[in-house]
């Protein structure tokens, strides 16, 4: 890597030409998404900026580049422009009588409804900051109302991470605020935030491009919303659960009519409709752009048959009823035709994909090979909510095929081969060492090939990660496949692996989930401390640890046998090392690492009765998570 790290450059010709012909492709331009997205329009916040104890956490100056230029410089695809320019719009929107919207203060929005006492909140945003931001918005313009529901739609933390900005546990816990949110959400929760937590937080910096700056050659948008905005995230665990399609409730006195999606956008996730307002939330189930079947920060594949069929379920119960439709992301449709017309080409464009994947999977194609046949057809293309500005066709018809058939082709050569290092070598080597591959490399380059520049670039930063005109040479290649991509979060991907091959990677500590864990179950915990336990730590030991959870008022054990851990609950044993006793508070606090386990048995929050020098050990032999790099190979100490 460079000493002088070079900034961004300009597109090149070929690239210039690329987003040429693109632009003339965007045949959708006409008004009809720029007039949803401002009608209703009541009001802003201050200065459209939100801080947190003097840290800005949303600045919506960041993206004022977009607002006065239509046409697209030459360093951004046209579609992503136009979609950047929608989701710069911000504000309070009145979407019909006591039913608002606030958009454009985080990547997803808050809905709120006013209920027969108080609010009705669909969805609370990443952030605590956001969240209260938005509500004193609503509060100041609308006139004060307290919170008396909460609906989480699903199980993404930009749906849910703003709770503690609206309520709090307290009140909660003294039923004062109804949380709801579909079957299986909290375990949903889990999975992706604690146990695959510090690896799907760091993909998701190459997804949503955390730290581009925004501009022409920087970050634009991510397609569904602007941008994550830059603070906390937090958890109240759900106080009523919907599991299944037709259960209704009647909130606040407003009558909901749910729907359960499991497996759609998100594995817990539900649509709803309500009859008193003739108005149908599609969740993040129909959203103004191609949606993923799998993110490329990581996630379980999303099953788009499922998907498909949700989507039909919903326009055949509630279609004929509803005279608008929102969702938690982008802008509603109004009138009961236009919405219906929205959710046929949404329905379609999910079924399509999933049905010519696998009619060409049942031919021999190979999910690489069906991704580089497979584009939109003329019946989407003049529809732009059905682009692929956050999903694309490329990535999603590679989930159908491995929702179906996994990671593997069953060509035996790619069942076992050499790891990412040990393979760049080899090739570096076959090709004619690092200096003949640049060679070859930069004539590609000047032809254009940026997709095989990158390709091949990357086995010899591999093989050696110091290689600076190689880092350059691949970065730059990255940056012009950035700048033609009409997807926000591959235009992400491709700059921020460019600025960390001429900046280097991040190294800090990663986030353990401890926002989250005051919400979590005792059995979650413990989860996730059996994904931080190094097993060489734990080989010699066979014991049982008895837990006691005086908040709670659960017991629980904990055992350890050949190299992993075992759990069962509402019991202690008789063989068990050692008691602890403990509050959830305290073990989450601990795991978090705002307190050591020395500190919390010193204070009393945990007391140890038997083997307390084993306990500390497994505290202390807790793997500590990273930010690891991705564009480069792994350090020797992030490998162990």
């Amino acid at each position: 890597m460079s000493d002088t790290p070079t900034a961004p450059k300009d597109a090149s010709k070929i690239t210039v030409a690329a987003n040429a012909n693109a632009s003339a492709m965007v045949s959708f331009d006409d008004d009809g998404d720029f007039r949803r997205a401002q009608q209703g329009l009541l009001a802003t916040l201050p200065d459209a900026m939100i801080s947190l104890d003097d840290q800005i956490v949303w600045d919506c100056s960041r993206y004022d580049f977009l607002r006065n230029d239509e046409k697209s410089p030459d360093t951004v695809h046209q579609g992503l422009w136009r979609q950047g320019r929608l989701n710069a719009i911000h504000g309070l929107f009145e979407v019909r009588d006591r039913v608002w919207q606030i958009r454009g203060y985080d990547i997803s929005n808050l809905t709120l409804i006013a209920g027969r006492t108080g609010w009705i909140l669909v969805d609370v945003l990443t952030t605590a900051a956001t969240a209260a931001a938005c509500l004193k918005l609503a509060n100041d313009q609308l006139g004060e109302r307290p919170v008396k529901a909460i609906i989480y739609t699903h199980s993404h933390a930009d749906h849910f991470g703003g709770v503690l900005g609206v309520t709090s546990a307290a009140e909660v816990e003294r039923g004062e605020v109804r949380i709801i949110a579909p079957e299986g959400f909290l375990e949903e929760v889990v999975n992706e935030n604690v146990i695959a937590g510090t690896a799907m937080a760091r993909r998701a910096m190459y997804q949503f491009g955390l730290f581009l700056p925004p501009g022409p050659k920087g970050h634009i948008d991510n397609g569904l919303g602007k941008a994550l905005p830059l603070s906390a995230s937090g958890l109240l665990a759900p106080t009523e659960i919907i599991d299944r399609t037709g259960t209704e409730l009647e909130v606040d006195g407003v009558r909901i009519i749910f729907q359960n999606t499991p497996d759609a956008e998100a594995p817990a996730e539900m649509n709803f409709w309500f009859p008193e307002f003739r108005l149908l939330c599609m969740a993040e189930n129909c959203t103004h752009n191609m949606h993923n079947l799998y993110p490329i920060r990581g996630a379980q594949t999303r099953d788009a048959l499922a998907w498909s069929k949700y989507i039909n379920e919903a326009l055949d119960l509630w279609g004929d009823q509803s005279d608008v439709m929102l969702a938690t992301h982008h802008w509603p449709r109004f009138g009961t035709v236009d919405l219906k017309q929205f959710l046929v080409k949404q329905r379609d464009v999910y079924r399509w994909m999933h049905d010519q994947t696998m009619r060409l999977a049942n031919l021999g194609w190979t999910a690489n090979d069906i991704a580089e046949e497979l584009s939109l057809p003329t019946c989407f293309s003049t529809e732009s909510h059905v682009q692929g500005y956050y999903g694309t066709v490329s990535h999603n018809v590679k989930s159908v095929y491995n929702k179906y058939l996994g990671w593997y082709d069953a060509n035996p050569a790619n069942l076992n081969p050499h790891p990412p290092v040990e393979s760049s070598k080899k090739y570096v080597e076959f090709m004619g060492g690092p200096e003949e591959v640049l060679r070859r490399a930069k004539a590609s380059f000047e032809d254009g090939d940026y997709r095989w520049v990158a390709q091949v670039v990357n086995h010899v930063v591999y093989a050696d990660p110091s290689f600076s005109e190689a880092r350059e040479l691949q970065a730059d290649a990255l940056e012009q496949l950035g700048y033609q991509s009409e997807s926000g979060t591959w235009r992400n991907a491709y700059l921020l692996g460019a600025q960390e091959l001429r900046n280097g990677s991040p190294d800090f500590p990663a986030g353990r989930g401890r926002q989250l864990a005051h919400a979590m179950t005792a059995e979650q915990l413990f989860d996730s401390i059996g994904v931080r336990l190094d097993s060489e730590f734990i080989a010699e030991l066979s014991l049982k640890i008895n837990w006691a959870f005086t908040d709670l008022g659960e017991s629980h054990v904990m055992g350890i046998d050949n190299c992993a851990i075992h759990h069962l609950a509402d019991r202690h044993v008789d063989d068990a090392v050692a008691t602890v006793t403990l509050t959830r508070h305290a073990l989450a606090e601990t795991l978090g690492g705002v307190i050591s386990f020395a500190d919390a048995t010193q204070s009393g929050e945990i007391v140890v009765d038997g083997d307390e020098s084993l306990v500390a050990h497994l505290f202390e032999s807790l793997t500590e998570f990273r930010m690891f790099p991705i564009i480069e190979p792994l350090a020797e100490r992030v490998r162990r």
